[in-house]
């Protein structure tokens, strides 16, 4: 009896936080059609499965995925490393994906628990993987021709890419800056993992000596010299635009600051790999070539 009114309470809290939406969506996702209920907590599946038509039956997704913008009309259920189980089992999904990056460990297990099924699908390192994982969500939704059409796509503007890489002479310094300052420090993309393909794809060479994810203060900002800064969308914004993330202390004596080098992109593109990679490495090539 304990544990059946513990349920219910905790539901009905969840209900009550999840409802809101992250831009004030009040539609319940009680409210969506169909028999499949699924709730995704990848940022890179809620795109595919948009991709190949089957968006429809998504009823909840983590805060980063904010593509396509479809996708940021969904109940959230809390970001892929910090979610709550409770949101996830309000929406009552039928089924729960994501891509093995989802913390924490505690939310798996009260969603094995009251019975809800999870599926992991690959991890995708490169173009091939890449290839592999939208093939096998297209067919599992009846849109292998989808899979096929991006996969070429994905094809032919890495091919294009490649080709405008032979005519560029100069190999800039980048920064990727992903959440902007936090505790005077700088949060950013190191020489190791997808984003540092994409900037080797185009034409770059990564400033952060370092591997993965790291702070980094105000004095190694200045020390790496970066000759563009690229600024993911959340931190960026959260400065209040380009004249104020200009000033920010370490940046202000960069040379892409002093060159007004600096640009915001939208950190989805950069942080994994889909049918817009090629697409995305080109408009990089645009920008941090540009003089």
């Amino acid at each position: 009896m304990k544990k059946t009114l513990g349920i219910c309470l905790i539901l009905l809290v969840t209900a009550l936080i999840t409802s809101c939406g992250r831009f004030a969506n009040k539609e319940s996702a009680t409210t969506k059609n169909g028999k499949e209920r699924i709730v995704c907590v990848s940022k890179q599946l809620t795109e595919f499965m948009f991709a190949v038509g089957a968006g429809d039956k998504l009823v909840g997704v983590d805060l980063s995925s904010t593509y396509p913008p479809e996708a940021q009309k969904l109940v959230t259920v809390g970001y892929h490393r910090m979610l709550s189980a409770e949101g996830i089992i309000s929406l009552n999904p039928t089924l729960v994906i994501h891509n093995g990056g989802i913390a924490p460990e505690s939310v798996i297990t009260q969603l094995e628990k009251v019975g809800i099924p999870m599926k992991v699908y690959m991890g995708t390192p490169n173009i091939d993987s890449c290839k592999v994982l939208m093939m096998q969500i297209a067919r599992e939704y009846n849109n292998e021709a989808k899979g096929i059409e991006m996969c070429n796509k994905l094809d032919a503007d890495m091919k294009t890419a490649a080709e405008n890489l032979k005519k560029y002479t100069d190999r800039p310094k980048v920064l990727i800056i992903h959440y902007g300052r936090q505790m005077n420090n700088y949060f950013v993309m190191g020489n190791r993992g997808t984003a540092n393909d994409m900037l080797t794809w185009a034409g770059g060479v990564n400033a952060a000596d370092t591997s993965g994810f790291r702070n980094l203060s105000a004095e190694v900002i200045v020390r790496s010299q970066p000759d563009v800064i690229l600024a993911t969308d959340f931190g960026f914004d959260r400065t209040g635009g380009e004249e104020h993330f200009v000033e920010l202390p370490g940046i202000n004596l960069t040379p892409a600051a002093k060159n007004h080098r600096i640009y915001r992109i939208e950190e989805h593109d950069l942080v994994y790999l889909g049918p817009r990679t090629g697409e995305n490495v080109i408009k990089y090539q645009e920008l941090i070539h540009k003089k």
